[in-house]
């Protein structure tokens, strides 16, 4: 299961959480790599080319709930 794919089953109107947030800043950013699964491909991403800001040590928190799964 891709990254994307993990996000989006936290999708959600209402963020609640910071895995709301970044499912949905994730959804409407029309470049994300939606089918990587590398966490170094994801992670430069992030840092370089999101038209977003986020926290990435939140970030590696959310890579390991997705890893977990």
């Amino acid at each position: 299961m891709s990254f994307y794919t993990f996000l989006m089953k936290y999708r959600a109107y209402k963020e609640v959480d910071d895995i709301t947030k970044l499912a949905n800043l994730v959804y409407e950013d029309s470049t994300f790599p939606k089918q990587s699964s590398d966490f170094d491909e994801i992670s430069t991403y992030l840092e370089t080319h999101a038209n977003f800001a986020f926290n990435l040590s939140l970030f590696d928190e959310i890579w390991e709930q997705y890893l977990a799964n």
